[in-house]
């Protein structure tokens, strides 16, 4: 059923005396946008699907159990306790129209003065469609707990294999995208491999755990210094994990990875972080502003 919010008296623009500035998304961004602008003569309205701020450097943290996922989700509301000029819905954005200033959201319409879009990105899976339903993504806390336990459950799965073989699609961990997130990631799963492993799975042999990172540029941390990316690249090898440079994925079906050049990687892990896309879609606007 639509809801106007001007009936439920949360039209800001007619009865705010300042210009109000609504703020599409809860991320890094849109936090910046309404502290920069917190003495400021505006009316802050910030919409998001959650009612938390996700602090995405240790989302690899959840994902390999390092750390809960409370830990590094803060309350929106809470952390702009104190800004009297600003307010918060949850909501989804359904279409923005520009021409009227308006919005439609899950929660009705609403109009804007200003309008920030600060969304942040999805995986950008550049087009595979096994890759993309097959692969694991990892950029929010949903998707970091849903890896957690993908890993979890494919190490009690390997316990009750028989053999070495039935055993390594389970405890082969494939990591596409040498940037900061596949990088802390295989880390992450090289410690994990190395120093708990056989602590709490004594039926499992470290040497039959393999993470491999993948990336079809030349270097990990491409867009980073070259002092940064070959430290990165010797701290990984010394903790034991496959670096496969200059290598491009073909596709993934679940059970294994092709490479371009004929390689293939049994694995029921693949952990896709190669790339990303805007998450605001295209029809947030009317097909003439695209």
């Amino acid at each position: 059923m639509f809801v106007s919010l001007k009936h439920m008296g949360m039209d800001l623009k007619d009865k705010a005396k300042f210009p109000k500035v609504v703020i599409i998304g809860g991320g890094f961004g849109g936090l910046e946008v309404a502290d920069k602008l917190a003495d400021k003569p505006v009316e802050i309205l910030m919409i998001d699907k959650h009612n938390y701020h996700t602090f995405q450097p240790l989302l690899y943290q959840v994902a390999t159990g390092s750390l809960e996922a409370e830990s590094i989700a803060f309350s929106l509301r809470k952390n702009f306790s104190e800004q009297k000029n600003f307010r918060f819905r949850i909501a989804e954005v359904t279409k923005v129209n520009p021409e009227k200033n308006i919005i439609d959201t899950t929660i009705g319409e609403i109009a804007y003065d200003y309008l920030v879009i600060a969304t942040g990105s999805t995986t950008n899976f550049f087009g595979n469609k096994d890759v993309e339903q097959f692969a694991m993504p990892m950029k929010s806390i949903p998707e970091a707990l849903n890896l957690r336990y993908l890993i979890l459950q494919n190490l009690e799965e390997a316990i009750l294999q028989k053999t070495k073989d039935e055993r390594e699609p389970y405890l082969s961990f494939v990591l596409v995208g040498a940037g900061p997130t596949g990088v802390e990631l295989a880390g992450a799963l090289a410690e994990l491999r190395n120093h708990i492993l056989t602590k709490d799975y004594p039926e499992l042999k470290k040497e039959d755990m393999k993470v491999y990172l993948v990336d079809f540029l030349p270097k990990v941390l491409g867009p980073m210094s070259d002092e940064a990316s070959k430290g990165a690249y010797k701290f990984l090898k010394e903790m034991g994990v496959e670096v496969m440079l200059n290598v491009k994925v073909e596709g993934y079906n679940g059970t294994e990875i092709r490479f371009e050049g004929g390689k293939t990687i049994p694995t029921k892990n693949v952990i896709w972080s190669a790339g990303g896309n805007g998450s605001y879609p295209r029809r947030y606007f009317k097909r003439h502003y695209c």
